[in-house]
């Protein structure tokens, strides 16, 4: 072990899941370069329980609870996934923990109290989420947020024993990186409070918007726009993208190493932000006002935006125009002196 490395303490973390669909762990099982396992041994992590990957429930997880509660089994790491339903009429009782007659919102404020690091895996468990969406008849909630407003389950002046507040891994589903980068900056002891944004995200994944590494960036430039879904134009004007406000580094380091939602030909809907879930129009639409979309890039001067798409589409070469609504490639860029083929 060279001689500058930080030696790691064994670190215990469990995870609950709550109020969702579970797709946080599945994107999770698909880390890579490490994998899930090798990035837990790197960072020195042992499982105490997981949904997915541990053997033990029921009554055998209800003694961990108990042990962790009582502060005889040492609980580093708290992650959730899911929203915490709060219903009905705040006594938590539409999700009892299997196996009791526990609320899992009681479970989950129990064990953030033992907990020396608190994690919200995905939008639902930071924000609500999908889960809290519409009406909200569950009384679904995120950790510490309840949509854009400080508060939900465990209040806005929630702080664990490390001093920090809930750190929300937004995203539906987060990436695996997200996750893995989080744990191991955690265990190293080099994730404070300056490393998290004013919604309790890590910088290291919102200092990007979604739309930094867009593979349709030329198009964006120069305001080719698509009008159909599988087109290859810019989805912003006409099919809803919000890439351009969206936190996250989703087209830097994609899914898998090649994958996101921008590059499977559907637009970015801005799962990483807190307010997702409750657009007042659908997703694959743009909202408009005199034909200019209402969400502009959240780093550009809407003044400065009008006049660049103007000059942009005035200058959209031919191939860019004719491409951006066809579904392959119809005209390649020119060689030699770069002047367009009629």
């Amino acid at each position: 072990m060279p001689l500058d490395m930080p030696v790691r303490e064994t670190q215990t973390l469990l995870w609950l899941q709550s109020g969702g669909c579970g797709g946080c762990t599945m994107s999770l099982l698909g880390a890579e370069a490490p994998d899930l396992f090798s990035a837990l041994d790197l960072a020195r992590i042992g499982v105490l329980s997981h949904p997915s990957l541990s053997a033990p429930g029921g009554a055998g997880l209800g003694d961990l609870l108990r042990r962790i509660q009582a502060r005889e089994q040492p609980l580093n790491i708290l992650c959730v996934e899911g929203a915490v339903l709060r219903g009905p009429r705040g006594s938590g009782r539409f999700h009892i923990m299997a196996g009791s007659e526990t609320p899992m919102a009681r479970i989950v404020a129990e064990m953030a109290r033992a907990a020396r690091h608190v994690i919200a895996i995905g939008s639902c468990a930071a924000y609500g989420g999908i889960t809290a969406a519409g009406d909200n008849v569950t009384e679904a909630c995120g950790l510490a947020f309840e949509g854009r407003e400080p508060g939900g389950l465990l209040g806005a002046g929630f702080r664990s024993r490390s001093g920090l507040p809930v750190i929300n891994i937004a995203g539906c589903p987060v990436h695996p990186a997200w996750v893995t980068e989080t744990l191991d900056l955690l265990s190293l002891g080099q994730l404070g409070v300056q490393d998290l944004d004013e919604s309790g995200r890590p910088r290291f994944f919102t200092e990007h918007l979604v739309h930094h590494g867009c593979p349709r960036n030329e198009y964006y430039e120069y305001k080719a726009a698509a009008h159909e879904p599988g087109q290859l134009g810019c989805l912003m004007e006409n099919l809803g993208c919000i890439g351009t406000q969206a936190h996250g580094d989703c087209n830097i380091r994609p899914w898998n190493g090649e994958g996101s939602c921008i590059r499977g030909g559907y637009p970015c809907i801005g799962c990483t932000e807190p307010g997702f879930g409750e657009r007042d129009y659908p997703y694959l639409e743009t909202p408009k006002r005199g034909g200019i979309p209402l969400g502009l890039p959240a780093d550009m001067p809407k003044a400065w935006f009008v006049a660049l798409a103007a000059l942009a589409k005035a200058a959209t070469p031919e191939r860019l125009r004719r491409n951006a609504q066809a579904e392959t490639i119809s005209r390649a860029p020119g060689a030699g002196s770069g002047k367009q083929k009629k």
